[in-house]
């Protein structure tokens, strides 16, 4: 059978993209607690990104600073997201690898903070706060479907 005849699973694509997210999210972070704990910032691309290990314990931007709220929403999140991924019938494709990353990424920060009392974060811009993938994915994937919904009107 012909890659494209294969038939659409939505839930079978979701967790296998979520399992992408989950793991690339988990190993990068071990990789920066390993590499980056013992010195300081590493350039990476000259002076546009580099990397640096830092442990927030609060939310993007240090808007929230109280954990349980941070643990209860992205609870809530890992419950709710999978569920509309099953229980929606005629899910796209699209949709589903949309919502996959923001459950894998939401799935990987809840971990840390359930685990460490924080979450782990590497990736520095420089202009903006230090993030990690799982943040990557949550944030495309929630404007990816910013778009789908806008582009559906």
């Amino acid at each position: 059978m012909r890659a494209s005849a294969l038939p659409w699973r939505p839930p079978a694509v979701f967790l296998t993209a979520s399992a992408v997210v989950f793991g690339l999210d988990q190993s990068t972070k071990a990789l920066a607690v390993i590499h980056l704990s013992s010195r300081g910032p590493v350039p990476l691309l000259g002076d546009v990104i580099r990397l640096s290990l830092v442990h927030n314990v609060g939310s993007a931007f240090g808007l929230v600073q109280v954990a349980w709220p941070l643990i209860l929403v992205g609870g809530l999140c890992c419950v709710v997201i999978p569920a509309l991924v099953l229980l929606r019938r005629n899910l796209p494709q699209s949709q589903a690898v949309l919502l996959a990353g923001i459950w894998g990424g939401s799935l990987g920060n809840l971990l840390d903070r359930l685990r460490t009392g924080g979450v782990t974060d590497f990736i520095d811009l420089r202009v903006w706060p230090v993030f990690n993938v799982a943040d990557i994915a949550i944030t495309l994937g929630c404007l990816g479907l910013a778009v789908h919904l806008v582009a559906r009107r």
